[in-house]
């Protein structure tokens, strides 16, 4: 027989306070600009304190100078544009087509069985190496950038869309199809809002791969393009606009992954 006195109530307990959201982040936007602030002032002060020479790394205030001269003169947006055009057009012919070619992957089996190995050897391959191929096939104007950037898109957002659809918890799926919902509205209902999480992550290693293999193009057969301005800086040893340029890219990365938050926080609000 237990003790009466272990029975009883302590006096010395305390509530447990619940933890169950431990797992939910909060959002706290203010660390993120901090960490560049202090990153940047530790630049500005061991360039400025001979801690760090010039000849390796310039000076912050120098390279914000030589944005403003660049904003000025107008050159920014003859090289921006035609960035952001290549890098869209070929984004989204890459991303839709990855995305319908996915979710047929992850659906039927014949079309997984047929394609997943053609995906599978076609997505190690460095698209790079394809630009001297592209060059031939689409000719050395917009077509060959918007193919690279197409294809370099397509293969890691097959993977990912894939994967996600076939992440799907299958008890949900049998608990739709014991209500008697027909094969469209459990891809709707279930399947497709189910793997959205894993499409919109995927999204993220995509367009990053688009920027690199914008760069990597307009290096190459560009006479405007913020790849084309970061070589002919770099020819030049000149650090101050080859940092404009990398900073535009860096900038340009994080506006992509902000706006595909946003969408993350519109869709999947459901998880909350």
């Amino acid at each position: 027989m237990p003790d009466q006195n272990e029975m009883a109530p302590s006096k010395n307990r305390q509530e447990v306070e619940f933890r169950g959201g431990g797992f939910s982040p909060k959002p706290m936007a203010i660390i993120g600009p901090v960490v560049f602030v202090v990153i940047i002032a530790l630049m500005e002060w061991g360039t400025r304190t001979g801690w760090i020479t010039n000849l390796t790394l310039p000076r912050p205030s120098d390279v914000f100078k030589t944005f403003i001269e660049l904003y000025q003169s107008g050159l920014l947006f003859e090289h921006l544009l035609p960035s952001l055009t290549r890098l869209a057009v070929g984004s989204v012919m890459g991303i839709s087509a990855g995305i319908g070619l996915g979710v047929l992957i992850g659906l039927f089996t014949l079309i997984r069985a047929g394609l997943l190995p053609v995906v599978a050897a076609i997505f190690p391959i460095p698209k790079i190496a394809l630009l001297p191929l592209f060059i031939i096939w689409f000719g050395i104007d917009e077509g060959s950038k918007y193919a690279l950037i197409a294809l370099g898109t397509f293969t890691p957002t097959v993977v990912s869309t894939y994967g996600a659809v076939d992440n799907v918890d299958r008890s949900l799926i049998r608990m739709g199809q014991s209500f008697g919902l027909s094969w469209f509205s459990i891809v709707r209902k279930i399947v497709l809002p189910g793997a959205l999480p894993g499409i919109l992550s995927g999204l993220r290693i995509s367009l990053a791969i688009a920027i690199i293999l914008l760069v990597a193009a307009e290096m190459l057969g560009a006479s405007y393009g913020i790849g084309a301005y970061i070589l002919e800086a770099g020819s030049l040893y000149d650090l101050e606009r080859l940092f404009v340029g990398v900073s535009i890219l860096s900038i340009l990365g994080v506006t992509i992954s902000w706006l595909i938050g946003r969408i993350e926080r519109r869709l999947l609000n459901w998880r909350s």
